[in-house]
């Protein structure tokens, strides 16, 4: 593990321990935002643990529950942590196991790698662009198992098996235009298998080989899509932004992404 990854695997295993804390009680803490997105006392406890972490770096951070500063401070950032601490809150809500904890690496505006990790699931993705891409088993291990995780990893993507085309979607926002790139497959590829799944899972999908595209025509946000993004490019996939139809970039003044779509490029 070089010096980011480690900081970054031990930050979201420790915040998937706080989480999953929280995760087994009756009472989650549910309270709304001004946006009216759910937020839980998960989320506050695996933010707060990440950044323990990730101070220590020197290097900003731009995390969902935490203070969103104005590009033009941001525009001078070399390098950021662009951090999700639950993405997937709904879910987590539903207890359906299908949230996340998401730690990307930016640099001039492209990930340069990403941690996405599972809790219930007890995988965690790692990407580094231009290295590679793997898939590890921590279970419920914190931040202090994270090399013996690292030592049995499992590189993406995984073996291929015989299947249909597979369209991986948003289980909270399946919208018609979805729909209507399905049908749009549907007639390039025949048979196609739509598959919902929750927050940044879908990205970690198509990076292992288990699904292979991911339309969004639904809001997201930097912190919901850059380490899933990261794992994606270091698999061999692209995430194309449909406004500029090149690979969607980070640290913009707008952090709400545009529609974009996942796919395998090699």
């Amino acid at each position: 593990m070089n010096d980011w990854i480690k900081v970054a695997l031990e930050a979201s295993m420790d915040a998937g321990q706080a989480i999953m804390e929280v995760y087994g009680r009756e009472d989650v803490g549910v309270e709304y935002k001004g946006d009216s997105s759910p937020l839980t006392l998960a989320d506050k406890a695996a933010h707060e643990v990440i950044l323990e972490h990730l101070s220590a770096t020197g290097i900003p951070v731009l995390s969902e529950e935490g203070k969103h500063m104005p590009f033009q401070e941001r525009q001078d950032w070399d390098e950021l942590w662009i951090v999700d601490p639950v993405d997937g809150t709904k879910e987590f809500i539903k207890r359906n196991g299908e949230f996340t904890v998401n730690i990307a690496l930016v640099r001039q505006g492209r990930v340069a790698g990403g941690v996405v990790l599972a809790p219930v699931l007890g995988h965690a993705y790692v990407g580094v662009v231009g290295e590679g891409a793997w898939r590890l088993d921590v279970g419920g291990q914190g931040g202090s198992e994270a090399a013996n995780a690292w030592s049995t990893r499992t590189s993406l993507p995984l073996p291929s098996d015989t299947r249909p085309f597979t369209v991986v979607a948003s289980r909270s926002h399946m919208s018609p235009e979805t729909e209507a790139y399905v049908d749009q497959v549907r007639q390039e590829h025949g048979e196609v298998e739509l598959i919902s799944k929750g927050s940044s899972l879908k990205l970690c999908m198509v990076a292992e080989g288990t699904a292979d595209a991911y339309p969004r025509f639904a809001p997201t946000m930097e912190w919901d899509t850059a380490a899933g993004q990261a794992v994606c490019e270091a698999a061999g996939c692209d995430v194309v932004d449909q406004n500029t139809g090149q690979t969607m970039r980070y640290n913009r003044e707008e952090l709400l992404n545009a529609w974009f779509l996942v796919s395998r490029t090699s």
